[in-house]
């Protein structure tokens, strides 16, 4: 086997075996609430901090922020093609960074932690509550924050991969400015 079909193999393994940690972590943490706790029931681990936080059991039914109430066959059709997604713009780099390997599997993880819910359930277990009194309050489950965060890294990773190819754009313009600027003409008409 030579080494860039093992490179290609070690990407893979990567991927699938964080996206199964990151599911495998979020379906423990919802079955220990799902067990511990009644749907709207709360605990506060901390207190001193149970105006801003709490876990407290919910059944979504729809997406983030209580969008799409009643939509779980459209959001599982939308997490499949996720999945799907996901998997063919990872097969088709041509080359993988250990950031993007992370970034998208850690994605993978949190969409397959909530359509296992949305299959199993018919809804999502949602139990972190986050609070700002007057202003909002949004139950969600480490899914979703998988979600949430490698989305945010790959945006970043993209932002600076696209700074760092204008960098290269530039030098690489001034490299033949200087080399066109280098080769002068003398009095035969000879370029030295």
């Amino acid at each position: 086997m030579n080494s860039g079909m093992r490179s290609g193999i070690a990407r893979w393994i990567g991927l699938l075996l964080l996206a199964l940690i990151v599911a495998a972590v979020d379906q423990a943490s919802k079955a220990v609430v799902a067990n511990s706790l009644a749907i709207g029931q709360s605990w506060t681990p901390f207190p001193a901090l149970a105006s801003v936080f709490e876990i407290t059991r919910s059944a979504n039914s729809g997406a983030a922020f209580g969008l799409l109430q009643g939509g779980n066959f459209a959001l599982l059709l939308l997490s499949l093609a996720m999945l799907v997604g996901i998997l063919i713009y990872f097969g088709r780099l041509p080359s993988v960074s250990v950031i993007q390997i992370l970034t998208l599997g850690i994605l993978l993880g949190g969409v397959i932690g909530n359509a296992l819910d949305r299959l199993r359930l018919g809804t999502v277990v949602d139990f972190i509550h986050w609070q700002l009194p007057g202003v909002i309050s949004n139950v969600s489950n480490l899914a979703d924050h998988a979600i949430v965060f490698s989305v945010l890294g790959l945006l970043l990773f993209q932002w600076r991969a696209g700074l760092s190819l204008e960098r290269e754009q530039r030098a690489s313009e001034i490299r033949l400015n200087q080399n066109a600027n280098s080769k002068s003409v003398d009095s035969a008409g000879e370029i030295r």
